[in-house]
């Protein structure tokens, strides 16, 4: 009887194809629901990684170690010197590549009235390393060194109805605590992927910028990136000790997970989801403890019968189970299908967060294109299975313990 088991299991549940489709259905909702969900943290996670590493922080980033307590009060006297610090840190084991970069908030003088903005001081040249410009440029070109040119984020332009060749004066605070005041032309317009960007900020080379905040020579940071294989933290920790023993310079050298609270929160919701994810099956999964009660209570003449034929209490536990098992299979199945078939369609024609996102300062790009992870396809899949199967010992584990009197009297 053991080796039939299977096929009796497989037979019962076409026997009331209603129930057992609804329990299927219940598995395959939740499993799809979950790779959905968790493709898209994935999908952020790695999102504003790229976004933080490339944009903000780099994978290292190097600043003065007071620059941090007096931030708010856009302390850039409290500099890195280009020449003394860049060398050094590149020679660090591990570092793949530097740039400099000065950010200062900024003032643009249109139509007598001062629009708010971010300015950013780079090389381009080095900065290839970490910003794809060119493939970020809609219109016009790169701003060139040594020239009064800049590049302004696409809605910034929209909002203020610029265009290329349009001259803005930009007034900003310098490093000596005065005031001070350049005319740029607009050579390029940028749309850049996080939302922020394009809205507020502008970008100009890095020789003008420090002529116009008086900082000839210096920058505010210095921003590496790590080589595979190497530790961000442990590079971070081997640059400000080379520092400090060859300078006498006490930097905030830090890697970017260390300096991002954003992604911390992320990846502790992340964790938190997979929790809820479990729970989530597992209330998928009371519909198959349901519809396996309902039918044990149905099939209680059967279950007598089988017992009084010689099965034994676990032969009845087993083909509950196997009822259980095969339904959760196809459930799963199905679910983890559609929930890759949703993840790969999203993948081409991307998540539109836009509007959501409209005046949020988040390092998360606006449009998000999930991809395919099969590990987590495959986790999904099996954990659903697992899940569900486990669910029906409940009530398979009652069918077993009917006694055989009771269940034949049992109309």
């Amino acid at each position: 009887m053991t080796t039939k088991l299977p096929a009796v299991a497989f037979r019962n549940i076409f026997r009331n194809l209603r129930r057992s489709s609804l329990s299927a259905i219940a598995i395959a909702v939740s499993a799809m629901a979950i790779m959905a969900l968790l493709a898209l943290f994935e999908c952020m996670e790695a999102d504003m990684e790229t976004n933080l590493t490339s944009y903000y922080t780099g994978e290292v980033r190097i600043r003065h170690e007071s620059f941090e307590k007096y931030e708010r009060y856009n302390p850039l006297h409290l500099s890195l010197d280009v020449d003394a610090v860049l060398p050094l840190a590149k020679s660090v084991e591990g570092v793949e590549a530097a740039t400099s970069r000065i950010n200062f908030p900024a003032n643009l003088y249109l139509d007598g009235k001062n629009n708010g903005a971010l300015g950013v001081g780079v090389d381009f040249a080095t900065e290839a390393a970490f910003i794809d410009f060119p493939s970020l440029v809609s219109e016009g070109r790169l701003p060139q060194k040594g020239k009064n040119e800049l590049l302004i984020g696409a809605i910034l332009a929209h909002d203020l109805q610029l265009e290329l060749g349009d001259k803005i004066t930009v007034l900003t605070s310098t490093a000596l605590r005065g005031s001070n005041a350049m005319t740029f032309e607009i050579v390029g317009i940028a749309s850049f992927p996080v939302g922020g960007l394009s809205s507020k900020t502008l970008y100009i080379p890095l020789d003008r910028a420090q002529y116009m905040l008086r900082m000839e020579g210096h920058t505010q940071e210095i921003l590496l990136q790590v080589a595979d294989g190497y530790k961000e933290a442990d590079v971070a920790q081997a640059v400000k000790e080379l520092l400090e023993a060859e300078l006498g310079l006490g930097t905030e050298t830090k890697a970017w997970k260390d300096l991002n609270m954003m992604y911390s929160f992320l990846s502790i919701a992340k964790f938190i989801y997979y929790v809820m994810a479990g729970v989530f099956f597992v209330l998928g999964s009371t519909v198959i403890i349901n519809t396996t009660m309902m039918v044990i209570y149905e099939r209680m003449r059967e279950i007598g019968t089988l017992a009084a034929l010689g099965m034994q209490g676990k032969e009845l536990t087993r083909l509950f189970l196997l009822e259980g098992s095969f339904i959760s299979m196809a459930g799963s199945t199905v679910g983890t299908i559609a929930g890759l078939i949703i993840i790969a369609v999203l993948g081409k024609v991307g998540l539109n967060f836009t509007e959501a996102m409209s005046g949020v300062d988040m390092e998360i790009s606006s449009i998000l294109y999930p991809q395919v992870n099969w590990w987590i396809a495959l986790f999904v899949w099996f954990y659903a299975i697992l899940t569900a199967t486990l669910s029906t010992l409940i009530p398979s584990r009652r069918a077993s313990k009917i006694q055989i009197v009771e269940a034949l009297r049992y109309v």
